[in-house]
């Protein structure tokens, strides 16, 4: 068994998230595929490997709660986050993980394959370049501010997407820097088991073109 099984279930729970063992495994196995990967792809920083739980899957899965709909795009995804632990989650939710960065796509390819992820679509492009259709919901980690992750999701967006921005701090200046056209649902403070750090998540709307 894995050593980090037991923690990876606790924070579940305390996500109150109800993954079965399937969902558990393969939660697992991308955490090791990760680390196998990060060296040569440049996945995780070298320094942040040792805390790829908390940091990076459960940070990832305490949005889960907030996804709507049955499909999401997740824009500027890099190793695949958050998107990757959703899809596993989520196995009912379509999910289109997208990055400019080759080599990204390559390892996220590689996940869906090895895990047997049906509902993940991998897409090698920018999200300003081309439109992939419209999601329920759109999700980033990667973007420095909320107004350029407003303008790359608007054209994959309608009236009803829900996008959802993962911040550190409260993003107070970004929040103020937001154009007519994006409306802010509300900022959520996130608690994510064994993260000692600050984490919110702004949920927003926009005009669609």
């Amino acid at each position: 068994m894995s050593k980090d099984r037991p923690k990876l279930a606790s924070g579940l729970a305390r996500l109150g998230l109800e993954v079965l063992d399937d969902g558990v495994d393969k939660l697992l196995a991308y955490m090791e595929l990760l680390q196998e990967w990060s060296g040569t792809y440049n996945l995780v920083a070298p320094g942040e490997r040792p805390f790829l739980l908390a940091r990076h899957i459960l940070d990832s899965l305490s949005i889960a709660a907030w996804l709507q709909g049955d499909s999401l795009l997740d824009i500027g995804t890099g190793a695949g986050l958050p998107g990757l632990p959703l899809a596993i989650v989520r196995p009912g939710i379509q999910v289109s993980l997208m990055d400019g960065a080759g080599k990204k796509i390559r390892f996220i390819r590689h996940v869906a394959r090895e895990l047997g992820l049906a509902n993940v679509h991998p897409l090698h492009r920018r999200a300003e370049e081309a439109s992939t259709g419209v999601f329920s919901s759109i999700t980033s980690r990667a973007f420095a501010s909320l107004k350029g992750f407003a303008g790359a999701a608007r054209q994959h967006a309608d009236d009803n997407t829900r996008l959802l921005a993962m911040k550190a701090a409260y993003p107070t200046q970004e929040l103020e820097e937001l154009p007519g056209w994006v409306n802010v649902e509300s900022v959520e403070a996130l608690a994510v088991p064994y993260l000692h750090a600050e984490r919110h998540l702004v949920i927003m709307s926009v005009e669609a073109f």
